[in-house]
């Protein structure tokens, strides 16, 4: 297929129109519809219905522009990877991380990488599944254990506990737990022990639930937990920094903790050099510094 019949196709699936098309294109109207006419014979297909109101892609059509979708992605990468060995940070950066770290730890510090490269655009991916970085799924991961795959540049974060926390108000109404037998007249809120989690958040769960508790509320990720907890429902399973990022959070029972939770970044090999994958990271461990010394500050206070 022609590369050039396919860029037109692409630009008019888009507009829906041929004019429209054209004026993005600086093409007639007329040369336009000549190379998508020639599209269809080429390919012996009708890949537009044509009405009054414009185009509508037909069963093929929609075949065909998923193809030059994928097509003009891959390429916007690569040009953005190629301009990359330049001095400047800008382009699209594709981060995947869990809901919970990404939701509650790294999109409220995202503010700081923006200050410092405002033409930098992130594509934040949260999701439990882990994506394949050398496929191309994502440009960098953050996960909450060391990335089996290969060719990835892997390097430690943190360490993260999952621990015990609740509202001031929310004490003062029902009281401060002295043991897990006081969980009997407290709401336990946490994940589902089937919900996608890290191991040690599911095996802490499993055992507080070895005990009698007053009423439990489950939410499927951490963000959910945490927002019920900030409305006095209950006590909330949660990792240890949200009582740095939250004041109204209290821990209770210090002594019940999952084991430590590793926090690595990763990337593929190939984009040791991304001047953008460099300030990520760069721009990670510093909000990891500045985060330990709050934590210490806190601890001392």
């Amino acid at each position: 297929m022609d590369w050039d019949k396919l860029r037109i196709f692409h630009a008019v699936a888009e507009a829906g129109s041929l004019t429209h098309a054209g004026d993005k294109l600086n093409l007639s109207q007329s040369a336009v519809s000549r190379q998508i006419r020639g599209l269809e014979e080429s390919l012996n297909a009708t890949l537009f219905h044509r009405h009054a109101r414009g185009l509508i892609l037909t069963e093929q059509g929609e075949l065909l522009h998923d193809a030059t979708s994928s097509m003009n992605k891959r390429l916007d990468t690569a040009s953005a990877r190629i301009r990359d060995s330049e001095e400047e940070v800008f382009g699209d950066l594709r981060v995947t991380t869990t809901i919970g770290f990404g939701t509650l730890w790294l999109a409220p510090r995202l503010v700081k990488l923006y200050e410092k490269y405002p033409d930098i655009r992130v594509d934040l991916m949260l999701e439990e599944r882990v994506l394949d970085l050398p496929m191309r799924e994502a440009d960098v991961a953050i996960r909450m254990k060391e990335p089996s795959q290969a060719d990835l540049i892997r390097k430690r974060l943190m360490t993260v506990k999952m621990q015990l926390f609740a509202t001031q108000k929310y004490l003062y109404a029902n009281g401060m737990p002295n043991s897990l037998d006081d969980l009997i007249e407290h709401r336990l809120i946490c994940q589902s022990v089937h919900a996608a989690q890290v191991g040690a958040s599911s095996t802490l769960v499993q055992s507080l639930l070895t005990n009698e508790v007053g009423s439990i509320l489950t939410v499927n990720n951490y963000f959910g937990v945490l927002q019920a907890a900030l409305q006095d429902l209950g006590i909330g399973v949660l990792p240890d920094y949200v009582s740095v990022e939250d004041p109204r959070l209290v821990q209770v029972l210090p002594e019940v903790e999952s084991i430590d939770i590793p926090v690595f970044l990763a990337y593929p090999e190939e984009l040791r050099q991304s001047k953008r994958i460099a300030a990520f990271r760069d721009f990670v461990q510093e909000e990891i510094t500045a985060y330990r010394k709050v934590l210490r500050a806190k601890k001392n206070a």
